[in-house]
């Protein structure tokens, strides 16, 4: 479609926002971008030199102005004036990602990845592979670039590798991978969605728009996710770490296979893996099934499942102090992931949780804790809810920190040789932080603060 001189409203000025924003003002369009906050800031003074009419700490009255496009940032409810406004007009919304969509050259192959917790690390791992085997091919998305940032660097027939969101699949309107992977599905974001049938109609949104010559890879061992399987026209691939399956990929005798159809494929030893812990394999085998679907050659693939290191902010290793080990877990916004972190180490465990609640029970979580935590450090708006539930699965050894900082440095304080200190904090990053990033990096920053001292040391 032509873009010059089309009026286009954009929704929302986070990153998604601003990168879509930039996009539409170079092609032409004329662009209007508001946010109810007042925003400053290089980025900002861009957009606007760049020609983008600017309505800050505001909506715009979406009747009066009459743009014939709106493109909305994933931070956006739907439920926002100038959305819900829109749609009574009849005047498309479309998500960032389903804007990058419309403007990626020919023959363009997209592998799509979603759930709740996983797809970052399986995004970025498949990313790896691809980029292993000498492919063009750029990964974006939710996993930190916004994929119409990236346009510019897309070549015709190349590969899209990109993390998505349900906050993005809620505007979408053609979007289609050709491989699209739903890894897990646990309550998340009911805080935005509702309940967990808006939750999961979000997820399915990913494979709505998928033909019989696409792929959608679906976890076997999880019943909501195992359940979506009616809803798509594409081959549908399974992975398995409990089940020997047919077609997929699956563990058999602690050794990862694979079968698209055309008999067994041997990858490799399940301790041959770079990632460790139950959650990494399963992210491991839907992405061999998603380089395989592509062409890639199982030597390849089985290159980089043995070489992948991971991806910062999930359980990454900071630092070593007299003989405790800091983990950064960030990313471990709600308790599933936090759960899976718990699992993945054998070591007694202080743990900092704590952050904004979208909407989860924190009652499985405090119970998995009991088994596991020798001390639990909570801080953030969560801290009393994390606390109650933590109290009734019997753990008594609770601190309620005033900062951020005095949660790390009293975490360390308790942490004996062989202990691990773990941030994974079961909750988002809003209620302190921009993003989890941002929280991670402000862990890793004390963490080697504290790696010139003993603990004997004042901290």
């Amino acid at each position: 479609m032509s873009w010059q001189d089309k009026k286009v409203l954009v929704v929302g000025l986070g990153k998604s926002g601003r990168a879509a924003a930039a996009a539409l003002a170079r092609l032409g369009a004329r662009v209007t971008a508001c946010d109810r906050k007042v925003l400053a800031g290089e980025e900002i003074e861009g957009l606007s030199r760049a020609g983008v009419e600017l309505i800050l700490g505001r909506y715009p009255e979406i009747a009066s102005l009459q743009p014939g496009m709106v493109v909305t940032s994933p931070g956006v409810p739907s439920w926002e004036p100038p959305l819900a406004g829109a749609r009574q007009l009849g005047i498309p919304v479309w998500s960032e990602l389903e804007l990058a969509y419309r403007l990626l050259p020919p023959g363009v192959k997209i592998a799509a990845i979603t759930g709740t917790n996983g797809k970052t690390t399986t995004t970025a791992l498949c990313g790896q592979i691809l980029r292993d085997a000498g492919l063009p091919v750029t990964v974006g998305g939710n996993i930190g670039i916004p994929l119409v940032e990236e346009i510019k660097e897309i070549v015709p027939g190349g590969y899209v590798v990109c993390e998505v969101s349900s906050f993005q699949l809620e505007a979408v309107a053609t979007f289609r991978p050709r491989v699209a992977v739903i890894l897990n599905i646990t309550p998340d974001h009911l805080d935005r969605h509702g309940n967990l049938d808006s939750y999961i109609a979000a997820k399915a949104r990913l494979m709505a728009f998928q033909e019989a010559g696409d792929f959608t890879v679906l976890n076997y061992d999880d019943p909501l996710t195992l359940a979506l399987a009616g809803r798509t026209k594409a081959r549908v691939l399974y992975f398995s770490r409990r089940q020997q399956l047919e077609l997929g990929a699956y563990l058999k005798n602690d050794v990862i296979y694979a079968n698209l159809g055309s008999g067994e494929i041997k990858l490799c030893h399940r301790a041959d893996l770079a990632l460790k812990g139950d959650h990494n394999l399963e992210n491991c085998l839907a992405a061999s099934l998603v380089a395989l679907a592509l062409g890639i050659k199982p030597w390849q693939l089985i290159s980089t499942l043995k070489t992948f290191p991971g991806v910062p902010h999930r359980l990454e290793r900071v630092a070593e102090i007299d003989g405790v080990l800091y983990i950064n877990d960030s990313k471990g916004t709600n308790p599933e992931a936090t759960m899976k972190a718990l699992e993945a180490y054998p070591n007694p465990l202080v743990l900092i949780a704590g952050g904004r609640n979208k909407g989860s029970d924190f009652t499985l979580l405090a119970r998995k804790m009991a088994g596991r935590v020798k001390y639990l450090v909570l801080v953030g708006e969560a801290a009393a809810e994390l606390e109650e539930a933590a109290r009734m699965a019997g753990i008594k050894d609770i601190y309620r920190a005033a900062g951020f900082k005095d949660a790390v440095l009293e975490a360390a304080r308790q942490a004996a040789r062989g202990d691990i200190v773990m941030l994974s904090p079961a909750c988002a990053s809003w209620d302190m932080f921009n993003n989890y990033e941002e929280r991670g990096d402000l862990f890793k920053s004390i963490v080697h603060e504290l790696a010139g001292k003993s603990y004997g040391d004042d901290l």
